[in-house]
C-alpha cells in the first residue's frame, strides 16, 4: 500500500488528486472502519490511517475521512480549543484550502471565508501570494499553511501576509519543519524531482526550514508565539488522533 500511495502522489497532479478524492474517500472510509484512531474533526474512528509522503513515507498519517494530516488534526485541535475561531465574527483569508477544513470552514455562519491560490479548484481568488489582490489590513485570520517551503521569494510572500492582516489580528503559518536545524537550508542548483523529494521532502519545495522562521517571521513584523500544543494533550490523544509529537504552530499576530 506504502509504494501505491507514494507512487500516486508523485505522478499524478495535485488538482487531480483533489478531485479524484472525492470519489475514493467515501470507501476508504467504509473499509477502514475500526476503534484505534480517531479524526477529531469528524469524530470518526478506524482500525488504520493511511500512509502518506512524497519521499519517506510515514505510518497512520492520513485520516480516511477527512483526509487529513498530523498536522490538520493539531491546527482543528488548537482553533477549536484555544481560540473563538468558531464563535467570534471573522474575515478569514485561506491560503491553499486543505480539503480537511474547506467544507467545514465554509459552512461557519460567523465566517466570511474566502480562499486563495494559484491551482487550487478550491480557490474564491486565483492570486500570486507574492502579489495579492486584496486590501491592506483586510482579514482577521489568514490560515497560510504548508505554502510557503513552495515559494521562491518567501520574504515577499510574508511581507504580503503581514499587509493583508488586521492590526491584533491572528496568522497561522504552518510549514515542514527540521527543528535540528539551525539554519534554513535551500539549494537552487537542485532540480532533479526525485532529488528534490530527497532532500526537501517533497519534489516541488524549495528549502527545509530550521529554526530560524521564527527569527523571519519577526523581522517582517509579525509578533511570533510558537505553540508546541501537543505538550497540552495527554500521551493518549497524540496517539489516538496520530498527531506528531513536538510539532510547532507558528502563531503569528500583527501590532
Amino acid at each position: 500500500m506504502k509504494k501505491l500511495f507514494k507512487l500516486i502522489l508523485n505522478t499524478i497532479p495535485r488538482p487531480i488528486l483533489i478531485r479524484l478524492s472525492y470519489v475514493v474517500r467515501p470507501i476508504l472510509a467504509f473499509v477502514l472502519k475500526g476503534n484505534r484512531f480517531t479524526d477529531p474533526i469528524d469524530g470518526k474512528s478506524f482500525r488504520m490511517f493511511l500512509p502518506y509522503g512524497y519521499g519517506t513515507q510515514r505510518n497512520n498519517v492520513l485520516s480516511p475521512s477527512t483526509l487529513s494530516l498530523e498536522r490538520h488534526r493539531l491546527l482543528w485541535l488548537y482553533l477549536k480549543n484555544e481560540t473563538d475561531f468558531f464563535s467570534a465574527p471573522k474575515k478569514v483569508l485561506h491560503f491553499a484550502p486543505e480539503q480537511a477544513f474547506y467544507k467545514l470552514f465554509r459552512n461557519q455562519k460567523n465566517l466570511d471565508y474566502t480562499t486563495t491560490d494559484l491551482l487550487s479548484p478550491l480557490a474564491d481568488v486565483k492570486a500570486d501570494i507574492c502579489n495579492l489582490p486584496f486590501e491592506d489590513n483586510a482579514y482577521d485570520v489568514i490560515l497560510c499553511n504548508h505554502v510557503l517551503e513552495h515559494i521562491p521569494d518567501d520574504t515577499k510572500a510574508m511581507q504580503e501576509l503581514f499587509r493583508v492582516l488586521k492590526p491584533g489580528g491572528m496568522g497561522i503559518f504552518q510549514i515542514p519543519q527540521d527543528l535540528s536545524r539551525a539554519v534554513t537550508f535551500s539549494d537552487d542548483t537542485i532540480t532533479d524531482q526525485k532529488e528534490r523529494a530527497k532532500i526537501f521532502g517533497q519534489y516541488d519545495h524549495v528549502r527545509v526550514y530550521g529554526r530560524d522562521y521564527f527569527e523571519k517571521l519577526r523581522s517582517i513584523g509579525f509578533t511570533v508565539d510558537e505553540v508546541d500544543y501537543t505538550t497540552s494533550l495527554s500521551a493518549d490523544m497524540v496517539e489516538k488522533y496520530c498527531l506528531a509529537k513536538g510539532e510547532i504552530i507558528p502563531v503569528c499576530s500583527k501590532t
